[in-house]
């Protein structure tokens, strides 16, 4: 097999195996997978814990049963010899306001809704360093392929270098060279081999298991229409403003009389000088807020205080939302020019190579320049798998910001 043929071979085997697929585990199974990760699943529990205190936020306190004696002597100790003595069962229940249950059961839902949020925007971050990583997976296996490739080359190089040796051409030069970037594709290789190490930890962590080989899912950028809301952080950060809203209604609610009321059925025993005889005492109380300036107040005031603190939270993550927005698109938008320009490249030494076969077929000049182009073409397209890589890592995270309807 001649030279020319067996690097037109290299270069279609290169082909061959960037183009080819692998179906181990599909996107789906992993994203299913990837909605059982503990932190999701402790969020759930934090949220449905946030809704069962709801409920008990609006029942009213445990009533109190009390049962005794009054007026009972000591020194004569009888139940019929004296005219107070008494025994009693009582009944007490205390009636918080409702304004105030009312307000802590709607904080409570809404702490509860701030936990859903986050844990909507918990999933959408894990789903794109899910895509990241499958990203990552699929350029190093490219770049490593490549690396091969180029290795193989550099083994074509040295023999069309040493042949000139041979025939007299001061070409010695050329091994250290050769040898010196083989150390590189050495090097590249071992790398690969680390990041691939990485990427597989991650993924553990992520979904349980490493796929061997999983496609990544279609992406496109997302458009954001300018409402702040469309942002997961935000959306959280709107639901803490709301949580702070009803701890200023509890805090209003404070003036409020919180009520009791009070029963105690009493019986006396018959005795030798009374009659015995049955009656019930009731009473009825009453919070009055005397201490309302040392009280109340100061607590409305924090409770207002935070809730502008939720508000200037809310305002600094819909800027940094949009940042982030702005960046990741910028990023996008780098990476394919950067393809584009790469591709162009290729394009044009593609070109210089056939100009060097054709030259190379009519007898004039070496078969080493068009190898060392065909070399070049594969750094090149590394460079490529590594913007393709950063686009899509790119892409997902800012699909990542905003909320999916």
């Amino acid at each position: 097999m001649s030279k020319m043929s067996r690097s037109l071979l290299a270069t279609a085997l290169v082909s061959v195996v960037l183009a080819k697929g692998a179906h181990a585990q599909s996107f789906q199974d992993l994203e299913s997978r990837l909605r059982g990760h503990p932190s999701l699943t402790a969020l759930g529990y934090e949220a449905e814990a946030g809704r069962e205190r709801a409920i008990a936020a609006t029942a009213l306190p445990d009533p109190v049963i009390s049962v005794g004696i009054n007026n009972f002597p000591i020194f004569s100790p009888s139940f019929d010899s004296y005219l107070p003595t008494n025994k009693a069962v009582g009944i007490r229940q205390q009636f918080p306001n409702l304004a105030g249950r009312e307000a802590r059961a709607g904080e409570a839902r809404a702490m509860s809704a701030q936990t859903e949020a986050v844990r909507d925007a918990r999933y959408a971050a894990l789903r794109a360093e899910l895509i990241v990583l499958l990203a990552d997976k699929r350029r190093i296996a490219r770049q490593r392929t490549l690396a091969e490739a180029r290795d193989a080359k550099y083994d074509e190089l040295v023999d069309i270098v040493e042949a000139e040796i041979d025939a007299g051409r001061p070409a010695v030069y050329r091994l250290a060279e050769i040898e010196g970037e083989r150390a590189e594709v050495s090097r590249t290789l071992v790398d690969l081999d680390r990041q691939e190490a990485e990427t597989d930890a991650q993924l553990g962590d992520l979904v349980g298991l490493v796929p061997s080989s999983t496609r990544v899912p279609p992406l496109a950028e997302r458009d954001w229409s300018g409402a702040a809301l469309e942002f997961h952080t935000v959306r959280v950060a709107d639901a803490a403003v709301r949580v702070t809203d009803y701890g200023v209604s509890e805090a209003r609610s404070a003036w409020q009389p919180e009520w009791g009321a009070e029963v105690t059925y009493q019986q006396r025993d018959e005795g030798a000088m009374f009659a015995g005889d049955d009656w019930v005492s009731g009473k009825v109380t009453f919070t009055v807020p005397l201490w309302a300036e040392k009280k109340q107040a100061p607590k409305l005031r924090a409770a207002r205080a935070e809730r502008s603190a939720a508000e200037q939270r809310y305002q600094a993550a819909a800027r940094n939302a949009a940042a982030q927005y702005a960046s990741r698109d910028a990023i996008i938008r780098s990476a394919a020019s950067s393809i584009e320009v790469l591709q162009g490249k290729i394009s044009a030494v593609e070109d210089e190579v056939q100009a060097q076969l054709i030259t190379y077929e009519s007898g004039v000049g070496g078969y080493a320049p068009i190898i060392d182009g065909e070399i070049a073409i594969l750094k090149l397209r590394a460079e490529i798998e590594a913007e393709k890589a950063r686009k899509a890592a790119a892409t997902a995270r800012l699909n990542a910001l905003l909320v999916t309807q």
